[in-house]
């Protein structure tokens, strides 16, 4: 498997123009919103799958794209760059069950999405996460359960640790459109910005602090460690961005460099101390800098419960919604997820279930243009959310 390019230049990405590529990497999300008809203006896709099986998972693929109106016109001939969720970094199985089927991205839904892509045209699928490790993702991924060689085989695949610079040399940056809440641009390593179509890959999770993890949330970690990690500034950091989770979280000085100045960062940021303040805004402020094309939300089985098995608090299970959701604009995706779990208000205040700990940055991104977080806004296609709704997912 390929790491992904190493002679990307800085000035070559200048003199194209990142406002040329970001603002063309807008254009296929809002044709895709602004085709529907009456008051609808965007289309997420529900598809019941009932296990991995990897003809079940490829099958359901095609279903969930042609429900959207196919995805050709958005992949053919094009970069495909995926952001797959490791969070964690830590592999070995839980409740029995391999973490693939629990939290993280699993093998078989990476598998038939890639296989999807080459099959209507794609040139390139770039597979990125950041890891809190320092070896090359096609290692992590291996230890994540991923036959490399069997995703090699599919066409031009490529991987590449977001972590720091990778195999970049210098970082993108990526401006907030709106001027941001808490961060006005952001610097990104150079697969962000060398790629046509971007999509997000996650889990149908709940969390700790936003109330939910889906396609939205999954950018956070998007943010090269190297950067905005708890031992930045060093590309060598592989430590996570509890800063920037936990403001007040008294910080091992040994370990931890006392000042911490994230790039884009805005006055705001270091005057609002309150995680559940500042997480939901940095979610806005990232998914308007890098938009999302399409996102796709593995609701085959997770977690009953939180993020990761790190969060305590009540008992956790595997659940099976059996659900792949998909669709072309991420806050009418998630907002769709979010229903699936069976959370009923969709775009409750804090202190309003799923969202307890924090605001909601789904209602916070559809205030600055990125979609819809109203299901009577969203065209559904495939079984209605109550039909498909879980009674296993618990709130936070």
């Amino acid at each position: 498997m390929k790491q992904g390019p190493r002679g990307f230049d800085r000035r070559g990405f200048l003199k194209l123009g990142a406002g040329a590529l970001v603002g063309a990497a807008l254009r296929p999300a809002r044709a895709a919103e602004v085709a529907l008809p009456g008051p609808r203006t965007a289309k997420v896709s529900i598809v019941p799958c009932r296990d991995y099986a990897p003809a079940n998972v490829r099958a359901v693929f095609d279903q969930s794209f042609d429900q959207l109106g196919g995805i050709g016109p958005l992949v053919k001939d094009k970069t495909v760059t995926v952001k797959i969720n490791l969070t964690g970094s830590k592999f070995a199985p839980i409740l029995g069950r391999p973490v693939g089927e629990s939290f993280l991205t699993h093998p078989t839904t990476v598998m038939a999405m890639t296989a999807a892509f080459f099959a209507v045209g794609a040139r390139r699928v770039r597979l990125v996460e950041s890891t809190q490790l320092r070896e090359t993702l096609d290692r992590s991924l291996a230890a994540a359960g991923f036959d490399v060689n069997a995703l090699n085989a599919l066409g031009r695949v490529e991987v590449e640790n977001t972590r720091n610079l990778g195999f970049g040399k210098s970082y993108a940056n990526f401006k907030v459109p709106s001027g941001g809440n808490l961060f006005s641009e952001f610097e990104l390593n150079h697969s962000y910005a060398d790629t046509d179509v971007f999509v997000s890959l996650c889990k149908l999770k709940t969390h700790a602090t936003t109330g939910i993890t889906l396609t939205m949330k999954n950018l956070f970690g998007i943010t090269p460690n190297a950067l905005y990690g708890d031992d930045a500034p060093d590309e060598n950091c592989t430590k996570g961005r509890g800063r920037i989770h936990d403001p007040e979280k008294p910080w091992d000085t040994r370990t931890v460099q006392a000042p911490f100045d994230p790039p884009g960062t805005k006055r705001e940021f270091f005057e609002r101390r309150d995680s559940g303040y500042r997480i939901p805004r940095v979610i806005a402020d990232v998914c308007e800098a890098r938009p999302i094309h399409l996102g796709i939300i593995d609701g085959i089985t997770t977690l009953n419960y939180a993020e990761g098995p790190w969060v305590k608090g009540k008992e956790q299970k595997i659940a099976t919604p059996r659900v792949l959701i998909c669709g072309f604009n991420p806050v009418a995706t998630d907002t769709v997820g979010t229903a699936v779990m069976g959370f009923s208000n969709v775009r409750g205040t804090r202190g309003t279930p799923p969202f307890g700990p924090g605001d909601n940055h789904l209602v916070l991104a559809e205030r600055v243009g990125l979609g819809p977080c109203d299901l009577s806004r969203i065209d559904v296609t495939g079984p209605s959310i109550e039909k498909v709704r879980s009674r296993e997912i618990l709130s936070t």
